[in-house]
Formats: C-alpha cells, sequence, structure tokens
C-alpha cells in the first residue's frame, strides 16, 4: 500500500509548546478532533525516552486510524513502525532516509525556499513541509516569514504535496488552500489551545470545509 500525504491537518509536537500539559494527553485530544497526522518532534529529548514516547503516540495514533512521523530519527520511527520520517535541513538526505525506510513508507522534507523545496522533491520526498507562511514564534530561527507569494511558488514549481506551516490559524485556512498547499501544519494553534480537542475539530472542519 502506497501512503500519500492527504491528511490535511498536521500536528507537529512541541514540548515547549503545552505550558507544562501532558503531550500525549494533548495528541490524544487532537486526534479526537479529528487530526489524522502527527509529527513527533522532540530534539531535546534523548533517545530512550525519545523511543517511549515515539511508542505512546505509535499506540494513540494506530487507535485513531492515524498517521505517525518522526522527525529525523529513522531509527526511531522503524522502531516503533511509524508511517514515516520528517525530515529536517540538517537531517539525512532524503535519498539516505528512503534507502533505510523502504518505500512503503512516508519521506518528508522541511523547506524554507522554494530551492530548498524544489530540491527535495527531485530527491525523491513524498511531501514537503514548507514555511513559515506567516511569522510564528518556533520559525523565528529560520528568518522572516516566507509569506503566500513564496508558498504559491512553491505549490507550483514541485510535483509533490505541499503542507504549508507557520502562524497558521482558521481564518487563513482560505488562502492558503487558494495557493495550492494540501495541507497545513501547526504546532501552537493546537497545544497552545486551552481546548485542544475543540480546536482541532474546528481546524479539521475548516479545511475539509474547502473554499
Amino acid at each position: 500500500m502506497t501512503l500519500t500525504a492527504d491528511f490535511g491537518v498536521y500536528l507537529v509536537t512541541d514540548l515547549a509548546a503545552t505550558r507544562g500539559r501532558p503531550l500525549v494527553e494533548l495528541v490524544a485530544a487532537c486526534l479526537e478532533g479529528g487530526v489524522r497526522a502527527v509529527q513527533l518532534r522532540a530534539k531535546e529529548v534523548e533517545t530512550r525516552p525519545l523511543l517511549d514516547l515515539a511508542t505512546a503516540l505509535r499506540r494513540l495514533t494506530a487507535r485513531h486510524g492515524a498517521r505517525l512521523l518522526v522527525n529525523d530519527r529513522a531509527d526511531v520511527a522503524l522502531a516503533v513502525d511509524a508511517d514515516g520520517v520528517q525530515l529536517p535541513g540538517d537531517g539525512l538526505p532524503v535519498e539516505a532516509a528512503r534507502r533505510l525506510l523502504g518505500a512503503g513508507r512516508l519521506v518528508a522534507a522541511s523547506t524554507h525556499s522554494v530551492a530548498e523545496a524544489e530540491s527535495a522533491a527531485e530527491a525523491g520526498a513524498d511531501f514537503v513541509v514548507f514555511g513559515p507562511v506567516y511569522d510564528t514564534p518556533s520559525k523565528r530561527r529560520y528568518g522572516p516569514p516566507q509569506g503566500l507569494k513564496a508558498l504559491g511558488e512553491v505549490c507550483r514549481r514541485v510535483s509533490v504535496p505541499v503542507v504549508a506551516i507557520g502562524g497558521i490559524t482558521v481564518a487563513r485556512l482560505g488562502e492558503i488552500r487558494a495557493q495550492g498547499a494540501t495541507g497545513v501544519a501547526v504546532i501552537r494553534a493546537l497545544l497552545d489551545a486551552e481546548d485542544a480537542r475543540g480546536a482541532a475539530a474546528e481546524l479539521v472542519g475548516g479545511w475539509r470545509a474547502g473554499p
């Protein structure tokens, strides 16, 4: 079976965005709200506890029929039978990840320019995450927002699905979709929400509603 990036809303974890609440509980709430793809991103966590966290999220995502991708760590992804990996710019090359994971898992790339997105697509990425489209604290180290124009250019120039990240809100979904994005990756709009389940349901519903 070939996996595709057709999940719409893609939750990216960030332990700094949970306001001290248990990450697994927040992810569970988001899945209950309709999220069907989760990226485990926890670079500050050592290997053994990261594996434990990945195992817990694999159980949750499997229960909800959702996909789990692990940021950078192909070994952890394989160990928990995740659906794939999300590669940062300084991580494994797409080709190397593909050799490790094979054709049956997703290999996605995080990109911050049109050139990076094109390179990742040409290397065989199943989809690219592009941004930050809007200003957001978690992405400021990657430079100023790329904006909708750059997002549209990426969507026109690459042959794989493009997921927008950075400052995503329900109010912005229409203009993101209009540029050709196939989904949105979200951190704070869900993990920082007082009601994560409700926020997820609103975001998922807004994306599914279309223009």
